[in-house]
């Protein structure tokens, strides 16, 4: 325990540092280009460096099965860890939709913004439209987007229900969901614990599901369909208790 702590310590201390020093001349120079791919990839390499350095492996897996164009990748959420990873693992510049108050952090709120980050207020309803509308509009625009369905982490490891947000935004904007299977990220950073364990992580991209074939009135159908897949594409101990879908998700390679 001891040992994890005081990784954690040193991770957290040369993380910042990196942070403030590469983080103001890239969001100036952001807001003179208005181009956000030098901080995105500057933050996602410098992170997953420090991952790696923390004795966490990222294996990924089914990255052949992402289809060009504009998606929206859905993740299941377990851990502080399965972000980086996910993150990391996705083979082009996307855009998230983030809790309001990380975007307070100093420098770190700032970068989120130069790379397009939404922010959501999720104590607000009007908010939460308003940000859901506009990842939606830029989706339109061919910003590809992650979004984390269960709306918060699993307390157990296990993929919980799926609000219906995600699936609305696809259908509105008519993109590819890629349903994006997290597992281990539990163990390396268990819920509500600062202790990073080593380990690995697997990111699987399963199969992707066109959008563009359901209407509104059937945001339900799709909902289920996506959230079985991902029950599928997960370990047996990741699935939702009692899950009698397909077996047949990912590869598990």
């Amino acid at each position: 325990m001891l040992g994890g702590m005081l990784r954690t310590i040193f991770i957290s201390l040369f993380l910042s540092l990196y942070i403030l020093l590469v983080g103001p001349p890239l969001i100036v120079y952001t807001l003179i280009t208005r181009n956000p791919d030098p901080i995105y990839w500057a933050g996602i390499n410098g992170v997953m460096f420090f991952v790696r350095l923390a004795g966490v492996k990222v294996r990924v897996a089914g990255t052949e099965r992402i289809p060009p164009g504009t998606c929206l990748f859905v993740a299941n959420h377990t851990s502080a860890m399965d972000a980086p990873a996910v993150v990391g693992a996705i083979p082009r510049r996307i855009a998230i939709l983030l809790k309001a108050s990380l975007f307070r952090w100093p420098v770190v709120g700032r970068a989120f913004l130069a790379a397009r980050f939404i922010p959501v207020d999720r104590q607000s309803r009007e908010s939460a439209i308003s940000s859901v509308d506009q990842a939606t509009v830029a989706m339109r625009n061919g910003q590809s987007f992650l979004i984390y369905p269960e709306g918060t982490r699993s307390p157990d490891g296990r993929l919980q229900p799926f609000k219906k947000g995600a699936v609305m935004m696809a259908i509105n904007a008519g993109v590819q969901i890629v349903p994006v299977a997290c597992s281990g990220a539990h163990r390396v950073m268990v819920k509500k614990s600062l202790v990073i364990h080593p380990g690995e992580i697997l990111v699987e991209f399963l199969a992707p599901i066109d959008s563009s074939k359901y209407a509104l009135a059937q945001r339900e159908a799709l909902n289920d369909l996506v959230h079985e897949a991902m029950a599928a594409g997960l370990p047996p101990e990741q699935r939702p208790a009692g899950f009698t879908g397909r077996e047949d998700g990912g590869s598990g390679a």
